[in-house]
């Protein structure tokens, strides 16, 4: 089972390749909150859903003072078709060895169609200012779920 990430919990900091192959250091947003957020595959509907909901309340989030990361297995290549096509306006970063995943409670067993799988556990998580974890959300549903979160945190 994959240890998962608890409210005060250090998130694990990380370095990785954005959609235009430039390296992205979550520890470089300290002094800001950020939403990290794990999806299987650019592209799929509910993977698409989830980052256009991103991307129309990136405002929102922007204004009070929040950062959004969408993370996820895909090649840079693919990430940046998916930013093209979706016009999606925050950093997608490449994971294709699922290494920060695993770290973050995002990549392990999970329940697909009746079967359990391996893959990408779909999670949201806040890191506040100082890089602790705020709220760490796994399972959860690509609909619907950026609403939720903007409720929570009150956006």
């Amino acid at each position: 089972m994959t240890a998962k990430l608890s409210t005060g919990d250090a998130a694990p900091d990380f370095t990785l390749t954005d959609a235009d192959d430039k390296s992205v250091t979550l520890s470089d947003y300290r002094g800001k909150s950020v939403v990290v957020y794990f999806y299987p595959a650019a592209g799929t509907p509910g993977c698409t859903t989830e980052a256009c909901d991103f991307r129309d309340s990136l405002a929102e989030l922007e204004g009070a003072g929040f950062a959004v990361l969408g993370i996820s297995p895909d090649k840079p290549a693919k990430l940046a078709e998916f930013r093209e096509t979706e016009g999606l306006t925050f950093p997608l970063l490449s994971d294709p060895d699922h290494e920060v995943m695993t770290e973050w409670g995002a990549y392990g067993e999970k329940q697909n169609y009746g079967k359990t799988v391996q893959g990408v556990i779909r999670s949201t998580f806040v890191v506040d200012p100082d890089g602790k974890v705020a709220q760490a959300l796994y399972n959860v549903k690509a609909t619907g779920h950026v609403d939720r979160l903007r409720r929570e945190i009150g956006v």
